[in-house]
């Protein structure tokens, strides 16, 4: 390999050099802020997978005996102590929060309760209330999403118990949710 030539600038070109920046104030930094800092990144197909999961949880296939409209509803995952239970049907837990499903359709409903209750999760809800109605309103006066709310709050695994709620907040239209912790 050739080696270039050690040259250094001669002193006319060192002249003819500062003339022409002789009037440029020096820079403290080279580098130039974007006028705009970009966006957090945010995990998008990770976000559509969680979402399709949460549809394909919750099916609307109904091996559960169909609920009459005054039923009391109960569920509780195998484990749970009774204490707390009972705890659930008395109404001793705080709601933290509540979703009304009056007026919904089913898919809008499922759709709902699988944001509602990742959401009550994510944010570390223990008990929350979903307000499903008791079908007075419906076709038949039977009650439709009290009896797929029963079936998709069996599903969820955030879920370790529901019952229908004391009268005072809803009764057989409405049911307290107990929510795994983290």
């Amino acid at each position: 390999m050739k080696k270039k030539p050690d040259r250094q600038p001669s002193d006319e070109d060192i002249a003819l050099f500062r003339e022409a920046v002789k009037g440029v104030q020096p820079l403290s930094h080279d580098k130039v802020e974007p006028h705009r800092s970009p966006p957090p990144p945010r995990p998008v197909q990770r976000e559509r997978d969680a979402e399709q999961v949460m549809q394909d949880m919750m099916s609307d296939e109904m091996d559960v005996a169909e609920v009459e409209t005054g039923e009391e509803l109960l569920f509780h995952r195998p484990g749970l102590q009774t204490t707390v239970l009972r705890k659930l049907r008395r109404g001793q837990f705080a709601i933290e929060a509540e979703l009304d499903l009056h007026g919904m359709r089913i898919p809008d409903a499922r759709n709902a309760i699988a944001l509602f209750l990742g959401n009550a999760r994510s944010r570390g809800l223990r008990c929350v209330r979903i307000i499903h109605g008791k079908g007075h309103g419906s076709f038949q006066k039977l009650p439709v999403l009290k009896n797929k709310v029963n079936a998709w709050l069996r599903q969820r695994d955030e879920v370790m118990a529901f019952t229908s709620a004391r009268s005072v907040d809803g009764g057989t239209g409405a049911v307290y949710v107990l929510i795994r912790r983290n």
